[in-house]
């Protein structure tokens, strides 16, 4: 595989299911992911009719019918680590949720750059089962912070604490990382450290000279780093002009610091549930180049619409809906051809990939797994070995649509 840069352009909004689309991405071609996925909160989403963002909805309740059967097959065969985070799941409703996060978590850890990091915006609802997936794909070792964004808005009476806060886990893909050091806020001097330090009778205390006088730093320290509880960006007020009324709106504040944090002018920075195009807008402002993905039409729609009306100028943005071509595994060879035939019935034991019955090699098909149309490709890792019978059951569909058929057979 050979690392060749995006295969798609600059300021480009995907619509569609992020799965496929993320598939057919070129690898190592994003320096930065930030994502705000669904969170399994039991609960659907709508924007309210006459706000910006009209029309834009998801739900956020799941069930195993929301699960394609092909994903758990792929965790359960090749990623026994995050298949023993499902095993641990405590309801259905969390293992669909999981097994649908971990195949696309898969994907963004293909598509970062190996000095890439990765933040995944969550709140206490699955921050706990989110971080086991994250250390099943990246090691345990790239957590580099669990961030807390602690705000203030109205809260109702309740019997327990005001749930008040945010969860952001940072990776990095590898042992190297971007990290600009943010300084806490400059305008308060107290942050700002000039003195030296020293122990004194069990204490640190300022440092002082023969004359009683503070011993001063000889280099300039610039301030205090930034520490992992950011109570400094609030909550979008409801009457804020920023709010366009996407029911999951984060504020521009906050994406401006992690892409500041974790980024340089110029890097790619790649939302895959993008809504109403925050990380864009605020990758825009901050000179970097961009792409998202959602399953919404509206996110395209709010992106252009939020740049234009910041910037005062339209921007070249593209609104794609089919999916990229990469061009980072090279050509293979015909996907039928004796070498990958010979290969998949050795890996195969001679068996159907469907019904698991053994074949001779002439009565075998090679068949993908994951269709064209759902960004698979004609590589090795993408073919499997099936009878006649069973390839024209399943024909074009997926796996879980043979499956199914083959059960009700019995």
């Amino acid at each position: 595989m050979v690392a060749e840069g995006p295969n798609w352009a600059d300021k480009t909004v995907f619509t569609g299911d992020n799965l496929p689309i993320m598939r057919a991405m070129n690898s190592e071609s994003v320096d930065l992911i930030y994502l705000d996925p669904p969170f399994n909160s039991k609960a659907d989403y709508a924007a309210p009719i006459g706000s910006a963002a009209a029309g834009a909805a998801f739900k956020d309740t799941w069930t195993l019918s929301d699960v394609d059967v092909e994903w758990i097959n792929l965790l359960e065969d090749k990623h026994p680590k995050l298949w023993r985070v499902l095993l641990a799941a405590m309801t259905p409703s969390d293992k669909s949720y999981l097994a649908y996060m971990a195949v696309r978590l898969l994907e963004m850890h293909r598509l970062l750059k190996p000095d890439g990091s990765l933040y995944l915006h969550c709140d206490p609802t699955m921050s706990h089962y989110l971080k086991l997936l994250l250390d099943a794909v990246f090691g345990r070792h790239p957590l580099r912070n669990e961030i807390i964004w602690h705000y203030r808005r109205w809260s109702g009476a309740s019997k327990q604490f005001q749930r008040m806060h945010d969860v952001l886990l940072w990776y990095s893909r590898g042992e190297s990382w971007t990290f600009t050091r943010p300084l806490q806020d400059y305008a308060h001097p107290e942050f700002i450290e000039t003195t030296v330090r020293e122990m004194r009778d069990g204490r640190l205390v300022r440092a002082r000279d023969a004359d009683g006088n503070y011993i001063r730093r000889k280099s300039k320290n610039e301030g205090v780093l930034m520490h992992d509880v950011w109570d400094d960006i609030n909550f979008i007020a409801p009457t804020s002009k920023e709010r366009v009324g996407y029911p999951t709106q984060k504020p521009l504040a906050l994406l401006q610091r992690v892409i500041t944090a974790s980024s340089n002018p110029g890097d790619l920075v790649f939302d895959p549930f993008c809504g109403c195009a925050t990380t864009l807008v605020a990758a825009d402002d901050l000179t970097r180049s961009w792409t998202g993905i959602d399953i919404s039409p509206k996110a395209a729609e709010l992106v252009t619409h939020r740049i234009t009306d910041r910037q005062g100028l339209f921007r070249d943005i593209i609104h794609r809906t089919d999916l990229p071509k990469r061009t980072d595994l090279g050509t293979p060879p015909p996907y039928n051809c004796t070498a990958n035939r010979q290969h998949l019935y050795g890996t195969q034991s001679g068996n159907c990939a469907g019904c698991r019955t053994h074949f001779e090699a002439r009565h075998l098909e090679v068949d993908h797994i994951i269709a064209a149309a759902k960004g698979g490709t004609d590589h090795i890792d993408n073919l499997q070995l099936l009878c006649g019978h069973c390839n024209r059951i399943k024909g074009d569909r997926g796996m879980e649509y043979l499956r199914t058929r083959l059960q009700l057979a019995d």
